[in-house]
């Protein structure tokens, strides 16, 4: 996987929320299964980064993330929401793909080259478009992988 962030095809789902706070909650529960973390405490730093100001990164995406002590490198998860959810974004238009990222605690400017390489592989129209269009969880990993596989080379 990446040199940047860790991805595993369990942390990919297709979900459904109704509510920013929603979509939070089920992040935190998808960090807590698949990287066995405290789902409270993912919650509370994703929460904490989001009141200091929308990660609704516009065009139908939010990443919301956060640092965490704890762990050993970033982490990532994703989401496709069955249909799209206010999030507070920027261009004011709801999302439809979650991008989580928690970093270390100390792992200021890996966060941030993490958090950049997200956000370009976002602004790829192609790319968000064949991210709605997948059949399903193991789809959406298999493009993901690939773009995270291709640019970390």
């Amino acid at each position: 996987m990446s040199s940047l962030f860790t991805l595993l095809p369990d942390a990919v789902v297709t979900t459904s929320a109704d509510s920013k706070q929603a979509i939070l909650g089920r992040l935190a529960d998808l960090f807590a299964e698949v990287y066995h973390l405290d789902r409270e405490q993912v919650l509370a730093r994703v929460v904490e980064r989001e009141d200091l100001g929308s990660t609704g990164f516009g065009r139908r995406i939010a990443i919301p993330h956060a640092r965490m002590a704890g762990l050993g490198r970033p982490v990532a998860v994703v989401m496709r929401l069955d249909s799209p959810v206010d999030f507070e974004s920027a261009d004011g238009v709801p999302i439809d793909l979650v991008f989580g990222l928690l970093s270390p605690e100390n792992a200021g400017a890996t966060h941030l080259h993490a958090l950049a390489a997200i956000s370009r592989m976002m602004r790829d129209e192609r790319m968000h478009a064949a991210l709605i269009d997948a059949p399903g969880p193991e789809a959406l990993y298999s493009l993901l992988n690939n773009v995270i596989e291709r640019d970390a080379a």
